[in-house]
């Protein structure tokens, strides 16, 4: 029996892990556990009491969040993890890469033609908090930013997603002529524009909508391209950037309006180089 509030071994470490993002499998599927037993099982296996597995889910929670990945329901991220936590999440991550960039893999893909429509939040306050030391070579290792960019086919469904939305909002506002208008850019004539959809609104003023889409929560970091924060600049009165984000489960939204800087800390990631 482990000493009360000794720290876990990897022996430990990886049984809870493995167990976590299994039912974090069925919870995204829509599948039912009994967590109870779970956690039963779990104490039977490596010593420990319920509360302290109970703890160590949340733990793992506060990883994932800082990773942009989903959680389980229920276990509210909790912080002052040791080290031996998060080189147990890197090792299963980096044996199942897939959970990583698409949590929902084995889920139906969701069409969004007839999808309810979205009601927008207030955008989270920026905090600028630094990610703990712990934590930065795995975020550096499993950029969210990076994987949700890549996911082209993320990216693609969120538009669809704010497309029909605005066309949903300017029916209900009685702008069925200019529901008839909204165009889908990007799919339409390609990326380069500087934003993805042309809507607007009901008195018939653009909204040129960048859509940034996450199965993370609403903090995860985004990237902008230098083509969309100059157009962001250049039409601060029409530009929007529509954030989705839990996409892995129901879709929730915000919206941000330039100046961006007021909104979000940018930070350059790449350099061009020319001769």
């Amino acid at each position: 029996m482990p000493e009360a509030g000794s720290d876990w071994t990897p022996g430990e470490v990886d049984p809870i892990v493995a167990d976590y993002f299994d039912m974090l499998a069925l919870e995204l599927r829509g599948e039912t556990f009994v967590k109870a037993r779970r956690n039963a099982a779990l104490q039977e296996l490596t010593g420990r009491s319920r509360g302290s597995i109970e703890f160590k889910h949340q733990n793992i929670s506060a990883v994932l969040l800082r990773l942009g990945m989903p959680w389980i329901a229920g276990y509210k991220p909790m912080a002052n993890f040791q080290g031996a936590l998060i080189t147990g999440i890197e090792r299963w991550l980096t044996a199942h890469p897939a959970l990583f960039a698409n949590p929902r893999a084995e889920a139906p893909a969701t069409g969004f033609a007839e999808a309810t429509p979205l009601f927008f939040e207030a955008p989270p306050v920026p905090s600028f908090e630094p990610v703990p030391p712990p934590l930065q070579r795995i975020v550096r290792k499993f950029d969210p930013a990076l994987r949700d960019a890549r996911n082209r086919a993320l990216g693609k469904r969120g538009e669809e997603r704010i497309f029909h939305h605005e066309q949903a909002a300017l029916r209900d506002a009685g702008r069925a002529d200019l529901a008839r208008k909204v165009r889908w850019v990007s799919e339409e004539d390609g990326d380069g524009a500087g934003y993805d959809i042309r809507s607007f609104d009901p008195a018939g003023r653009e909204r040129l909508i960048e859509v940034k889409t996450t199965v993370g929560t609403g903090t995860t970091p985004f990237f902008l391209s230098e083509n969309e924060r100059g157009f962001a600049e250049e039409r601060p009165d029409a530009f929007r950037l529509a954030r989705l984000y839990d996409f892995a489960r129901a879709p929730r939204a915000f919206e941000l309006t330039p100046p961006l800087d007021r909104c979000v800390m940018l930070r350059p990631e790449t350099w061009r180089a020319e001769f």
